[in-house]
């Protein structure tokens, strides 16, 4: 499968589908002064942190992927970069935790391959009704983590290029693990996509901190084609 494609069908694995672009411009003030994050809407409360992982490609050499969640001030920042032999991205969403959901305010992504690229952005208008993917990753993290959706329950959003996404996922209950990061109990969750039987990814998220993943695996026909694991892990303040 072509680099490029298989990052587009990770999906919300590895949110940067093709990547690579110039840092993100600061935000406006308005971004960092923006209504009050309304984190009563799930148990969990989300924490700052970094993480690296290990992403393993069937055909192509394993690479780390950094991922970090920031706050700054009212809205919070997540962004994620990776690179792969002549291949490499980044992508980066701001956003509001709601009640009962996230608003997503700015998107930057980008991708290079092989001397070719593209950027892309959303703008808070384009960002007006759905969450760009790297939002509703948190989103989904944190709904598995408050629900308990054992049938399939919808996941809407925009993919890079702003087009509405419509995935599906369900709960499938609590697993342990042992990585190079250390000993965690995991949420395991399940995605699909409707009408694509034959490819999934699964989930393991960590129980206490909305948005990190320790472990995820793509299937497809029956096999598994990638899996991205936590090697590192910082909580911030």
């Amino acid at each position: 499968m072509p680099f490029r494609r298989l990052l587009i069908s990770l999906l919300l694995c590895l949110p940067l589908a093709a990547a690579a672009a110039e840092a993100p411009a600061a935000p406006a003030p308005e971004y960092r002064k923006a209504e009050p994050v309304a984190e009563g809407g799930g148990t969990v409360a989300p924490l700052p942190f970094t993480a690296r992982y290990r992403l393993e490609v069937s055909g192509w050499p394993s690479t780390n992927v950094e991922h970090r969640l920031s706050r700054d001030g009212g809205s919070w920042y997540s962004e994620m970069s990776a690179a792969i032999a002549m291949a490499r991205g980044e992508e980066s969403s701001r956003f509001l935790i709601k009640e009962h959901g996230v608003r997503s305010l700015q998107y930057l992504s980008g991708y290079s391959l092989l001397g070719l690229g593209g950027d892309y952005r959303l703008t808070p208008d384009d960002l007006a009704i759905l969450p760009d993917r790297q939002a509703a990753l948190f989103d989904l993290s944190r709904r598995a983590l408050d629900d308990d959706c054992q049938e399939a329950c919808a996941i809407r959003y925009q993919n890079h290029r702003g087009r509405e996404e419509h995935m599906e996922y369900r709960v499938l209950g609590l697993e342990s693990l042992s990585l190079p990061a250390g000993e965690f109990e995991a949420m395991v969750v399940e995605v699909t996509e409707p009408g694509k039987p034959e490819r999934r990814m699964v989930f393991r998220f960590h129980r206490e901190v909305p948005g990190l993943m320790l472990v995820v695996d793509y299937h497809r026909d029956g096999e598994r084609r990638s899996r991205l694991s936590l090697t590192k892990l910082s909580l911030l303040e």
